[in-house]
């Protein structure tokens, strides 16, 4: 049977490609979307939208691939400059000098505050957040490094030995020493661990996948304090906080305050082709390490000539739009209408945080989480809860979302909202006897427990289609 790889997909077409998936990637990923109404094929993918082939229902990106589309889906501008650089250019040798490497990363280092300066180029968000570590291990001849509870930095290697959460690591332990979780805005409780035999300190000004949990003021000077006192190089996790997400350039712009080192990836891709960076400060310590030390950190696909032109492309943009001005403008709007919906609905939403477009929605209870992304599948959003926080819901919408949009995403999410409530009379007062809690915060039996009601809803549909042609 052959699948149709056009505009749309029927059903069977769909059933078709998710057995596909699940033989030869993963049937529990397949079961984990399809429980939440998330086996969508994105179509016509513009803007802050995209469309489901199956169903022709439009949805609202509120994921971004975790940040990734800032500059918007499918953005014309950066489409062009990566097609006419097809017709001259390819991925290039990782070993040698080129043209589009030297012009993103001069491009990149003038957009950085301060004296950050110095580029090494990467692959991805994980690949920078290992280059960022082995740079402060090596310039200052330390081992540990101190990250953050519920902090999230990428899945192999360094960056998962730096999560901040068990669920990612448990499997694969004993991982990489050394690495000592604090908890995160508790200066007191960095200050017990750091010590002259600390590397480094790496945190996100904003965290993304632990709850949109944003750093205070006081913390991020007493960690720069700290470490200048110190010798620790002071590193920050702009992968989802930079390029305007948080209504500045950078996250780090909020607080005034330069790390000693930072890097960043996802959207400086423009969501077409993937790059990523480490930058650091002009100092002694770390200039010199990569001067003697010039490949300590490399990968094939890091800094790519068609990655460095997208990205510079990319960088144009941001700057010609200001797109950080558009961020703080929107996501001001954004929160205000979240707001509104946590004040009808106190008995189960905790609290509202956003720095910018980078928003979440905290619930009373875990499980919330889970029936809200299905809540809102069903109005047409295509959103996540934090993985390290299964209890907040993030709205991280493309950038370049207009008013008229935010206005009509509201709508759905208080429809969302509304709809949930349903659900809720029956399992508000199961959530209040620990026994019945644990068990709907069960990730298991979520999924099992959604993917039969799936199941149910697909069997109704079909009766009722059959009996409607039946009478016609």
């Amino acid at each position: 049977m052959e699948y149709d790889r056009g505009n749309r997909m029927d059903v069977q077409e769909r059933d078709y490609v998710q057995h596909l998936f699940g033989k030869h990637i993963s049937k529990g990923q397949v079961r984990y979307l399809r429980c939440a109404h998330l086996d969508i094929y994105e179509r016509d993918r513009q803007g802050c939208t995209v469309v489901d082939a199956v169903s022709g229902k439009k949805f609202f990106d509120c994921f971004s691939s975790a940040g990734c589309f800032n500059v918007g889906r499918g953005n014309l501008k950066i489409r062009e400059v990566l097609q006419k650089a097809l017709d001259e250019w390819d991925m290039g040798s990782h070993h040698l000098l080129s043209e589009p490497k030297i012009r993103f990363a001069e491009k990149l280092a003038s957009f950085c505050p301060g004296d950050l300066d110095k580029v090494v180029l990467c692959a991805s968000g994980a690949d920078a957040c290992a280059g960022a570590i082995k740079l402060a291990r090596g310039a200052t001849g330390r081992n540990d490094v101190i990250t953050m509870d519920k902090g999230y930095h990428g899945h192999e290697g360094f960056s998962l030995s730096a999560n901040g959460k068990d669920y990612y690591k448990e499997l694969f332990e004993p991982l990489m020493p050394g690495f000592h979780i604090v908890p995160f805005n508790d200066l007191e409780a960095v200050r017990k661990v750091a010590s002259r035999d600390i590397a480094a300190i790496i945190l996100e000004p904003v965290q993304g996948e632990g709850g949109i949990h944003v750093a205070s003021q006081e913390f991020m000077q007493g960690l720069r304090a700290l470490c200048d006192e110190l010798g620790i190089m002071l590193i920050f996790d702009e992968v989802q906080t930079g390029f305007g997400r948080t209504g500045k350039m950078w996250g780090m712009e909020h607080y005034g305050l330069v790390p000693d080192i930072m890097f960043t990836a996802k959207s400086i891709s423009g969501g077409l082709y993937p790059n990523g960076a480490v930058v650091y400060r002009d100092i002694r310590a770390l200039t010199d390490y990569v001067e003697k030390n010039p490949f300590f950190h490399h990968s094939h696909a890091g800094g790519s000539d068609l990655g460095c032109i997208v990205s510079g492309a990319v960088l144009d943009y941001l700057v010609e739009n200001r797109v950080w001005e558009h961020a703080a403008e929107i996501g001001r709007r954004f929160k205000e209408g979240l707001m509104e919906i946590w004040r009808e609905n106190s008995h189960m939403v905790r609290e509202v945080r956003a720095l910018g477009l980078m928003i979440g929605i905290e619930y009373k209870y875990e499980f919330l989480g889970a029936l809200m992304a299905d809540c809102l599948a069903k109005q047409g959003v295509w959103a996540v809860y934090s993985g390290n926080a299964p209890e907040v819901m993030r709205f991280q919408i493309p950038i370049t979302a207009g008013m008229e949009e935010v206005e009509e995403l509201l709508a759905r999410i208080r429809a969302a909202v509304n709809s949930m409530k349903i659900y809720l009379v029956f399992l508000l007062p199961l959530a209040r006897i620990p026994l019945f809690r644990k068990i709907l915060d069960n990730l298991k039996v979520q999924i099992t427990t959604f993917n039969l009601v799936r199941d149910l809803e697909e069997l109704v549909l079909k009766y009722v289609l059959k009996a409607q042609g039946f009478r016609r």
